[in-house]
């Protein structure tokens, strides 16, 4: 009578591993599903809605520089493509130079005046001179440029 029951015994017990184990992989497998995506970060989709608003116009909406330039413009030069200031820069982003030209704009001694807009200036009167929302939509906007690079 020993070894029936015992057999008995270890088939269950491989039927109830079995279903413990089918039980945690429909577990895993569902919080998979449900679990929530990854955060993005606020400032990059907050520069990423500045940007479509503002710049791809220009710029084109994947940065390359592809946007007509404005109709304003004496020149016949492109529009830079924004995707490469980390390669043309020796493989550093310049985030001085590109929040400087944001905040500022390009001053263009050749050429006459710079055709970007001075988005510093417009970013203010936006605000009502509040230099702090000023220099946050600069900086969002920059970081959503630096995403860019390389793409």
């Amino acid at each position: 009578m020993g070894p029936p029951l015992m057999s008995c015994w270890i088939i269950r017990w491989v039927v109830a591993s079995c279903a413990l184990l089918g039980f945690a992989a429909m577990l895993c497998a569902a919080q998979e599903k449900t679990s929530k995506p990854p955060k993005q970060d606020p400032a990059l989709a907050a520069g990423a809605k500045l940007y479509k608003t503002n710049c791809a116009v220009c710029h084109g909406n994947d940065g390359k520089g592809n946007g007509p330039p404005p109709a304003s413009s004496p020149f016949t030069e492109p529009v830079p493509d924004l995707t490469t200031l980390t390669e043309r820069h020796n493989g550093v982003f310049p985030k001085g130079y590109v929040k400087s030209v944001l905040h500022t704009g390009i001053s263009l001694h050749d050429h006459g005046p710079a055709e970007m807009p001075v988005w510093g200036l417009i970013f203010k009167a936006m605000t009502t001179s509040d230099e702090a929302k000023v220099t946050a939509r600069i900086d969002d906007l920059t970081a959503y440029i630096e995403s860019l690079q390389g793409k």
